[in-house]
């Protein structure tokens, strides 16, 4: 199934190639409305400045878009999914240290995200005032109106409008590449700006021109999320379609360019922004509108990257469970109305607190610069230990990227005071839920003890046959994190010994395990006593959300009907008065024991842990087992209890 889905999204046609318009390049698409104009700001324009920005915009684009992502990163495919778990979940056998990178570059991400739909919409409204008669008309309530209706359709998915993307950006490419030629064609010297001479000149010569590096940055800061929504349609579709993109792209900031160049040695851009100012009085209008419905389209790309990936690490044990839906029949369309909410407030306050996108330019990039610096160090892992390169080549491009990466974010450190610390906040706050969750975890695991289920077995075929117990259900099933067929946590064999025993015909022991490709959904069944205790693994990749019940269910008609280990000989606890089979699921959760005596950092980390763990999905929700069906039990876990406890008889 993974390979047929596979090669359905390498197949290339032109509904396929209209679709990745649609989908890709919505972030990385809408830069031309703000890049160049961070670029100018408030200097005086001249040579320098504007054939040097343009060549640093088309070599970054170059080097770090085309280069390291289309050509290189996009290798790094997880059956056809990508961004920045999928790439870990590839490497992340060969490095102990991969998890701490990996937790940086996705909360970074996921925190500069938050800005991208305000400045894209910002930047299109603000078109806006170009309009006579509008120039003094209130942007920020029409933005925050648009990004709010965006935030409540996603409960009902996109599947509907995202049939209008791939058109619409078609629509905006083309835009882009034809107002850039009416403006070269009245000056096509700016075409030798491509020479990387200029890009040298302008960093080594011009005032500020390194910390300018900032503003170039833009240009290519929707290529993480390129790479995020490789799934959606398959490498080869992006790269042909890149080749549309970088040449409306490119003639579009070179047209601006031209533009600015025809307003003179010493000029200033007093507030106005080169991107409207190419469009002709008469189309202002229909290119606003144009714009705006790429902005709305680029913050769609960037909502769903978001549910993807927080749905990517709660499954690799980095989040805590929260509620996750599929409004549609899509595959892999999903909605998180927590996240939804999360992101909501967040793109609010940010256009609140700004007010306008040459604001928000003053704070954009500098988180995502850490993110692609991570990508950078995973992905030297997958060409050395998955594709095998040659190690000095491999050296060769981890220097290349490294330097540029490292570059652009020293020339970004001046936006910290200037807004950039709003994001590396919201950073700091996703490491620490993430780190607190794994590390959490981590521990929980440590405490579980597993023995063997061989040992135990006559005893619980002992149990299962003694009438003077009541009988707790025909079929118990426990859910276990034990891989091994034969071993069992001492816990579940304490459950069902211990104080009040379980009685039952069958006992099942039902392992989840998350695998390291995204679709995978199989499973095996072991028969260690005859019709008495059966292990069940079940393989669930990691971007799918379990339904453990409904999988156990049919895992269970699929052995009667096959006539395997007896089953269908035997009953299963149902009644004339009701035909459901009588099934129990038992989940036993853990919960911080009063006899603990933290250290600091780990009463810190453990607390919220089980803070987030309780504020989260519970168990029997996020395995998906109905309430009716399940019995909880809790066990306390004593990681450092009270050693020094003195009393005295009186």
């Amino acid at each position: 199934m993974e390979n047929a889905n596979h090669s359905l999204k390498d197949k290339i046609s032109a509904a396929t190639l209209l679709v990745a318009l649609g989908i890709i390049y919505g972030d990385i698409g809408t830069s031309p409305l703000y890049v160049l104009k961070a670029v100018v700001s408030t200097n005086p324009l001249n040579e320098q400045l504007i054939y040097g920005g343009i060549s640093c915009v088309f070599w970054t684009i170059t080097f770090q878009t085309t280069f390291k992502y289309i050509y290189l990163t996009l290798k790094a495919d997880n059956n056809g999914e990508g961004g920045i778990f999928s790439l870990y979940a590839l490497v992340r056998r060969y490095g102990k240290f991969l998890v701490i990178p990996t937790i940086l570059g996705a909360s970074t991400l996921l925190a500069d995200g938050i800005i991208t739909p305000p400045i894209s919409v910002s930047s299109a409204i603000e078109g806006l005032g170009n309009v006579e008669g509008l120039a003094h008309i209130p942007t920020v309530p029409i933005v925050i109106a648009i990004l709010s209706g965006l935030f409540f359709f996603q409960r009902f998915g996109t599947h509907k409008v995202g049939a209008i993307f791939g058109p619409a950006m078609l629509v905006w490419f083309l835009m882009l590449a034809s107002l850039g030629l009416s403006q070269i064609v009245h000056y096509p010297q700016i075409l030798k700006a491509l020479n990387p001479a200029y890009a040298l000149s302008f960093l080594t010569h011009y005032p500020n021109g390194f910390v300018l590096l900032g503003a170039v940055f833009l240009a290519t800061t929707g290529a993480e999320a390129l790479y995020s929504d490789l799934g959606h349609c398959g490498r080869k579709n992006i790269r042909i379609t890149w080749l549309l993109v970088k040449t409306s792209l490119m003639l579009n900031y070179m047209g601006q360019a031209a533009w600015l160049m025809n307003l003179g040695e010493g000029a200033l851009l007093a507030g106005r922004n080169p991107f409207f100012e190419i469009m002709p009085p008469w189309f202002l209008l229909i290119g606003i509108a144009i714009a705006t419905m790429a902005a709305i389209i680029a913050s769609q790309a960037l909502i769903s990257g978001s549910y993807t990936l927080i749905n990517e690490a709660m499954n690799l044990n980095f989040w805590p469970r929260v509620a996750v839906r599929q409004p549609s029949e899509v595959k892999g369309q999903i909605y998180i109305p927590s996240v939804n909410i999360m992101l909501w407030l967040g793109c609010i306050m940010v256009v609140l607190f700004f007010r306008n996108s040459s604001n928000m330019e003053a704070a954009y990039g500098l988180a995502i610069t850490i993110t692609m610096m991570v990508t950078t160090y995973l992905l030297t892992y997958f060409l050395l230990f998955r594709l095998r390169w040659n190690k000095f080549l491999v050296s060769v491009l981890l220097l290349l990227f490294a330097s540029i990466e490292i570059t652009f974010f020293i020339a970004n450190i001046h936006k910290f005071p200037e807004g950039g610390y709003i994001t590396l906040f919201i950073s700091a706050f996703y490491i620490f839920i993430m780190y607190s969750v794994y590390s959490g975890r981590r521990i929980s695991n440590r405490f579980t003890k597993f023995v063997d289920l061989g040992a135990h077995a006559p005893a619980i075929s002992e149990l299962s046959e003694d009438d003077q117990i009541p009988k707790t259900a025909t079929h118990l099933i426990y859910l276990t994190k034990a891989n091994s067929r034969h071993e069992i946590e001492e816990k579940i064999i304490k459950s069902i010994f211990a104080k009040n025993p379980k009685r039952a015909d069958v006992y099942w022991f039902l392992h989840i395990h998350r695998t390291a490709e995204p679709y995978t959904l199989n499973y095996d069944v072991s028969e260690l006593i005859d019709d008495k205790v059966i292990k069940v693994n079940i393989n669930v990749g990691f971007r799918i959300q379990p339904r453990t019940e409904l999988y156990f269910k049919k895992i269970v008609q699929e052995l009667i009907q096959n006539k395997e280990l007896n089953l269908h000989m035997r009953p299963d606890g149902s009644t004339k008065y009701n035909n459901e089979p009588d099934f129990k699921f038992v989940v036993i959760e853990k919960f911080l024991s009063v006899e603990n005596e933290f250290a600091l950092g780990d009463g810190i980390l453990l607390n919220t842990y089980f803070l987030l763990k309780h504020l989260g999905l519970s168990d029997e929700k996020a395995f998906g087992l109905d309430k009716c069906d399940v019995i909880i039990e809790h066990i306390p876990l004593v990681y450092q209890p009270i050693s020094n406890v003195t009393l005295t008889r009186k």
